[in-house]
C-alpha cells in the first residue's frame, strides 16, 4: 500500500488532472471498442452478403456458363473453372467426389487453383448454412457458407476476411492515435483549466498563511487580513471556503480582542484593588506608629478605633473581591426557592430606616400572589441592597426610588440626576465610580459589578438606562443558578 501511495499525486490540482485524463482515456476506450465492434460487425455483414451471393451463383445459376461442374464419377478431368473475385473459394462435392478452386493472382492475371485436400476437409467439416469464420491451411481466415445446388450437390462458397481484418486494424490504429492525442490534449487543457479554477484557493491559502505569520501570543492584536470579497461568493466552492475563512478570522479577531480586554481588565482590577487596599493599610500603619510613639491611653484608643474602622473596610473589600473571584470561577450558588416579593419588601423597609429623607416605593403584582424564583436568597438580597444603596448614596434627599416586582425579576427606578453619560456603558465594570479620582469615597466601585456577577450566576441579565430624572436598572433572573 505504501508503494502505491508514492505514485498517487498529492496535490488537488494533480489529482483533478489525473482524474480528467483517466475519464478521457476510459471514454476513448469505450467509444473505440464500441466503434470497432460495430464497424467489424457491419463489414462482416457485408462480407456475409458477398459470400451468400457467391453461393447463390453456384446453387442457382442464371445461365449455362454459371452451371457448376459435376465431379466425374471416375475422378478424371478438371471440368470448367469457377469464376469469382481474387481469393474467392468454391467447392462442389458429393459423398465421394469433390471439386474446389480458389481464385489467385498470376503473372497473366487471375486464375483458379485447385484446393488442397486439407482445405477441402476443413470446408466440409466446418461449412454450415450460416456464415462461419474458419482458418484454412495455407489460405488464411475465410467466411464460408454451405448450400445445395438444384442437382442435389453440396456446395460451399467463401471469401477471405483479410479486407475486414485490415480495415478493423486500421480503425484500431486510428482510434489509438486519436485517443492518445485526446489524452495529451486533456492533460494540457486540464492542467491549464484546473490551475485557473484553483487559483482562488491559492489566494485563500495565501491569506491563511499571512494570518499564521502574525504574532498572536500577546498584546492588542487586530487580524486585518481577509480573503478578498471577489473570492467569497457562496455559490462557488472556493467562495464558500473564502467566506468560511473570513468568518473564522472575524471570530478569531473578536476572541483576541476579548482576551486583550480581559487581560487589561485583570491588570486594572489588580491595580485598583491594590490601590484600595493600600490606603487603609497606610492608615493602619500610621495610627499604629502614632500609638507606639505617643504611648498615652487616649491616643492609643483613637488609634485602635481607626485601625478597627480601616480593618473593617479592608475586610468588606476583600470579601467582595473573594465573592467576585468565586463567581468568575463558576462556583455554584445555593439553589433554593426564594420569595422575591418578601425579599424586596424587606430591602425597601431597611432602606426607609437607613435613609428616611428619600421616598421609597414598591410596586407589587395586582394579583397579590408572591413571586418565587430559584436561586441563592442571600446573594439576591445583596443585589437588591446594592442597587438601593447606590440610589441612596448618589441621589439627593427627596428622590423617589421605586422598586417594581416582575414575574422574572424586578426594576429599580429613581428620578435623581442619573449616571454621567460617559459612565452608563461602564457602570457594571469593577472599580467604576462617579468620582474618577483615586481618593476614597463612600465605596470602592464594586457594588454594581457584584450585582452583574450575581445576576449572571443566576442565569439572568442586568441592564441600565439613565437620563436626568429617569434612571432604571432592570434585573431579569434565569431559572436556576449556574452550576446547580
Amino acid at each position: 500500500m505504501g508503494r502505491m501511495e508514492r505514485f498517487v499525486p498529492r496535490s488537488l490540482a494533480s489529482r483533478l488532472v489525473v482524474t480528467a485524463v483517466a475519464l478521457v482515456a476510459v471514454v476513448s476506450l469505450l467509444v473505440g471498442t464500441v466503434t470497432t465492434i460495430g464497424m467489424r460487425a457491419w463489414l462482416t455483414d457485408r462480407l456475409d452478403g458477398d459470400v451468400a451471393d457467391s453461393l447463390h451463383r453456384i446453387t442457382r445459376p442464371r445461365d449455362a456458363d454459371d452451371l457448376p461442374v459435376v465431379p466425374p464419377p471416375n475422378g478424371s478431368g478438371n471440368g470448367r473453372p469457377f469464376f469469382g473475385e481474387v481469393g474467392s473459394i468454391t467447392l462442389v462435392y458429393t459423398d465421394d467426389q469433390a471439386l474446389g478452386e480458389v481464385i489467385k493472382d498470376s503473372a497473366t492475371g487471375t486464375a483458379p487453383v485447385s484446393l488442397s485436400a486439407d482445405v477441402v476437409a476443413e470446408l466440409k467439416e466446418h461449412a454450415t448454412s450460416t456464415p462461419t469464420t474458419v482458418d484454412l491451411p495455407g489460405l488464411g481466415s475465410y467466411r464460408i457458407v454451405a448450400g445445395e445446388t438444384r442437382l442435389g450437390l453440396h456446395a460451399v462458397a467463401g471469401l477471405p476476411t483479410e479486407d475486414v481484418d485490415d480495415a478493423t486494424a486500421s480503425l484500431v490504429r486510428w482510434e489509438i492515435a486519436l485517443a492518445l492525442l485526446g489524452i495529451a490534449a486533456a492533460a494540457l487543457a486540464g492542467t491549464a483549466v484546473v490551475r485557473r479554477q484553483l487559483r482562488p484557493l491559492t489566494e485563500v491559502a495565501a491569506t491563511a498563511h499571512a494570518v499564521a505569520e502574525l504574532p498572536l501570543a500577546s498584546g492588542d492584536i487586530g487580524v486585518t487580513e481577509r480573503v478578498p470579497e471577489r473570492l467569497t461568493d457562496p455559490r462557488t466552492e472556493a467562495g464558500q471556503v473564502g467566506l468560511a475563512l473570513n468568518q473564522l478570522l472575524a471570530h478569531v479577531e473578536s476572541s483576541l480582542s476579548a482576551r486583550h480586554r480581559s487581560e487589561q481588565q485583570v491588570r486594572q482590577f489588580v491595580a485598583d484593588a491594590s490601590h484600595e487596599l493600600r490606603t487603609p493599610l497606610t492608615t493602619i500603619a500610621g495610627y499604629t506608629e502614632l500609638a507606639r510613639r505617643q504611648g498615652d491611653a487616649g491616643t492609643a484608643a483613637v488609634a485602635l478605633a481607626k485601625v478597627q474602622e480601616e480593618a473593617g473596610r479592608m475586610t468588606a473589600l476583600v470579601e467582595d473581591l473573594l465573592l467576585l473571584a468565586r463567581l468568575d470561577a463558576g462556583r455554584p450558588l445555593a439553589d433554593e426557592s426564594v420569595d422575591l416579593t418578601r425579599l424586596l419588601l424587606e430591602a425597601v423597609d431597611d432602606a426607609r430606616v437607613v435613609s428616611p429623607e428619600h421616598r421609597w416605593r414598591i410596586v407589587l403584582p395586582d394579583d397579590g400572589e408572591p413571586i418565587e424564583v430559584r436561586g441563592d436568597g442571600n446573594r439576591l438580597h445583596q443585589v437588591v441592597t446594592n442597587l438601593l444603596g447606590n440610589a441612596r448614596k448618589y441621589t439627593p434627599p427627596g428622590t423617589v426610588v421605586t422598586v417594581t416586582a416582575r414575574p422574572d425579576g424586578f426594576d429599580v427606578h429613581d428620578d435623581g440626576p442619573g449616571f454621567p453619560a460617559d459612565l452608563v456603558g461602564t457602570a457594571f465594570e469593577r472599580f467604576t465610580r462617579g468620582d474618577s479620582s483615586r481618593h476614597r469615597s463612600d465605596g470602592v466601585g464594586l457594588g454594581l459589578a457584584l450585582v452583574q456577577a450575581i445576576v449572571a450566576a443566576h442565569g439572568g441579565s442586568v441592564s441600565l438606562t439613565s437620563v436626568p430624572g429617569d434612571t432604571v436598572v432592570r434585573v431579569r433572573l434565569g431559572s436556576a443558578p449556574q452550576g446547580s
